[in-house]
């Protein structure tokens, strides 16, 4: 299978064929990293549990919030005057906030839902904040930090981190070594990949993966299925999704489906250990086709 090739098989609960939004799941794909739009795909993943809602309005709204960056920043050579105005336009006049409330609430992961309730996730608020700063040609990316997540600011040498969910507030070494012992406890340290950009696929992924977590939580196993899916979909060479993948089916007694996810973690595993749990997970539903 070529890395770049989709998983052919739908959930049980996923109808692609003849939708335009699997189209651009399949096509951000194929795409490489720097070439994924993060916007449309995050509307798309949205749009799927919500087809009563229109796209292209929600799209206009991103362009808005885009628009009022360029109008109100007052001097794009500073990289402080960009966060300030990211903030400002995304905080105060948009009156984006993090869902305090009801953290666990799947709304808060689903794009057009954020944008209806002005609420959501971190991974879902930073979304905005990275397609508001690129729209402007600044270099904007998330970050790999542990369990809440963070963006980062470019301009030459300069930069700034932000939180999204607490109102794009700049993050310094104290608060981001709070922020982690808060989480993580308080042997936990700050290193270095924490200050690591992480790729346009892996943000859509972090966001998928708040709500197949939600699904395993709950023994949707169905919905598991169906939102390992579409991360497949935006990421068909991650071996491990595909293993991941192939349990849920197997469990849901979707053994060719099941047969088909492993077959695509063995094709793609770097890690020997993880190729060698796929086999032996292959052998096992062999054995019930037969």
């Amino acid at each position: 299978m070529d890395k770049n090739t989709p998983p052919e098989n739908p959930s049980v609960s996923d109808t692609p064929d003849g939708n335009p939004l699997w189209e651009t799941l399949r096509a951000a794909g194929r795409a490489s990293d720097d070439d994924l739009d993060v916007a449309s795909v995050a509307l798309a993943l949205a749009a799927l549990d919500c087809p009563d809602r229109e796209l292209a309005a929600y799209a206009a709204h991103l362009a808005g919030i885009g628009a009022a960056v360029a109008s109100g920043c007052a001097d794009a050579g500073h990289i402080d005057a960009r966060a300030d105005v990211l903030a400002q336009v995304i905080g105060q006049q948009f009156g984006y906030a993090g869902d305090q409330a009801s953290y666990n609430d799947m709304q808060n992961a689903n794009l057009m839902l954020v944008i209806d309730r002005r609420r959501g996730l971190p991974v879902a608020l930073g979304l905005l904040y990275i397609i508001a700063a690129r729209a402007q040609g600044w270099a904007c990316a998330g970050l790999n930090f542990p369990g809440h997540f963070l963006i980062r600011l470019e301009l030459g040498s300069a930069r700034r981190i932000l939180d999204p969910f607490n109102g794009g507030v700049k993050m310094e070494i104290p608060q981001l070594r709070s922020l982690l012992k808060g989480m993580a406890g308080e042997d936990a340290e700050l290193k270095p990949e924490y200050y690591q950009p992480v790729s346009n696929r892996d943000v859509l992924l972090r966001l998928l993966n708040n709500i197949k977590g939600r699904a395993f939580q709950s023994n949707d196993f169905i919905r598991a299925s169906g939102i390992l899916y579409r991360m497949r979909m935006i990421s068909p060479a991650a071996a491990h999704l595909g293993y991941e993948h192939g349990m849920v089916h197997a469990r849901l007694g979707n053994v060719p489906e099941a047969l088909s996810a492993m077959r695509a973690c063995i094709d793609h595993a770097l890690d020997p250990k993880l190729q060698q749990m796929a086999e032996l997970a292959l052998q096992q539903l062999r054995l019930k086709m037969n």
